[in-house]
Formats: structure tokens, C-alpha cells, sequence
């Protein structure tokens, strides 16, 4: 069905095709919602497990996006790629994430090594900004996974987002995030040191910590 300007008769739009469009995304977003409800299960799962043999719960918090259509498209145009749900599918590895927040770096590392044991994990590709920090100071793990999830008639490969950082990693990337877009700034070389050095300050007291706890439980 096509539309029609009555007054140039220029096309306007073809419905069908846009009805089509809307139905493969939102779909494609079903899919992306319940690969993050499966990975988010995984690790909730591990929390519990790895709590029972450690005795502390290694997560403190879970945390769950799906990228909005406007980020998806905007996405997509500063790379150069067609607007299309194919195109989303094969070259966005961000559309589903998830953010843990664990009490200390080594609870990253456990958590994130015991996810990807998992025979239906695979592991996409790493960023390890813990041990290699931005130039901004920022530090997480950043893993790209792929999981099956299992629909009415169908298994289907999804990619997610898996970041995992420490609580005060998390504190400090909040912030600088609020910061950062603010605009018009005399000084802002001056607060990007500072923040630098927050991050930092903050890399200190995450091996502090650890360390204190080492102590703890080694009764040393």
C-alpha cells in the first residue's frame, strides 16, 4: 500500500514494508530481553553457588539495559551502517547488557572465568580495562558473549554485553558520566587530571581492601 501526497503525489511511504520493519525489531528486541534474562540467570545462579563455597556473596549488584531505538540508530550511522534489523543483529554487540558489581577486583575475575566455563557461553571478545585502564582513568571488564535462548520454536544465538567492576570502580564511572557532558567548561583539562586521579585513588583502595580482607580470612 502505498501513500500519497494529494497535493504533489510524491510516495511518502510504503506501509507494508514499514509494518514488516516494526515487527522484525521488535522481535529482534524480544530476543535481545531474553538473552539478558538468561545471562542475568547464569550469574545469579553463580552468586549463589560461589557464595556457598566462599561464604560471601562475590556480587553485590546486577543491573540490566537494552539499548533504546535512538542509540541503536545512532549507533549505526556513525559507523556508516544501513538502518536495518539485519544490520543491528551482525555488527552492534552492545544492544543487551549487563552491568555486575562485585566487592573486589578478584571477584570480577572469578565471576567472569566461571561464566565463560559455561559450555554454552562463548566468549565473543575481551577488554580488560582493569589492568589496562582508559587514558580517563576508567576500568572495568568488558566481555562480549554469545548464549543460546530458547523460544517457541526455535533456539537462537544472542550476543550480550557482560561489564563487570568493582563498587568503586562503578561510583567513580557514574560520575565522570554525569560530568562529562557538561558543556562550556574553562577548566576542563584541569578536572579530567583530577578525575584521573580520583580513578586512581580509587584503583588504591580496591587493592587495599582486598587486601585487608586477604587478612581477614587468613586470620594473619
Amino acid at each position: 500500500m502505498i501513500i500519497k501526497s494529494e497535493e504533489t503525489g510524491t510516495e511518502l511511504i510504503e506501509l507494508s514494508k514499514l509494518e514488516q520493519v516494526g515487527r522484525q525489531f521488535s522481535f529482534l528486541m524480544a530476543c535481545y530481553r531474553c538473552a539478558i534474562m538468561e545471562v542475568e540467570t547464569k550469574i545469579r545462579v553463580l552468586n549463589e553457588t560461589l557464595s556457598q563455597q566462599y561464604d560471601r556473596n562475590p556480587i553485590e549488584t546486577i543491573k540490566t539495559r537494552l539499548k533504546n531505538p535512538r542509540s541503536i540508530s545512532d549507533k549505526l550511522r556513525r559507523k556508516g551502517l544501513p538502518l536495518t534489523v539485519t544490520s543491528i543483529e551482525e555488527n552492534l554487540n552492545d544492544v543487551a547488557g549487563i552491568r555486575v558489581i562485585c566487592s573486589f577486583p578478584e571477584d570480577v575475575y572469578l565471576i567472569a572465568r566461571y561464566l565463560l566455563q559455561q559450555d554454552d557461553v562463548e566468549l565473543v571478545s575481551s577488554k580488560d580495562y582493569i589492568r589496562h585502564p582508559k587514558a580517563n582513568g576508567y576500568r572495568s571488564l568488558h566481555l562480549i558473549i554469545e548464549t543460546p535462548i530458547f523460544l517457541a520454536d526455535e533456539k537462537r544465538l544472542m550476543r550480550v554485553e557482560v561489564q563487570l567492576r568493582t563498587i568503586a570502580m562503578d561510583f567513580w564511572a557514574s560520575l565522570e558520566h554525569k560530568m562529562r557532558y557538561k558543556k562550556d567548561l574553562n577548566c576542563a583539562d584541569e578536572i579530567a587530571a583530577e578525575l584521573k586521579e580520583c580513578a586512581e585513588e580509587s584503583a588504591r583502595l580496591d587493592a587495599r581492601m582486598q587486601r585487608i580482607r586477604a587478612r581477614i580470612e587468613y586470620n594473619e
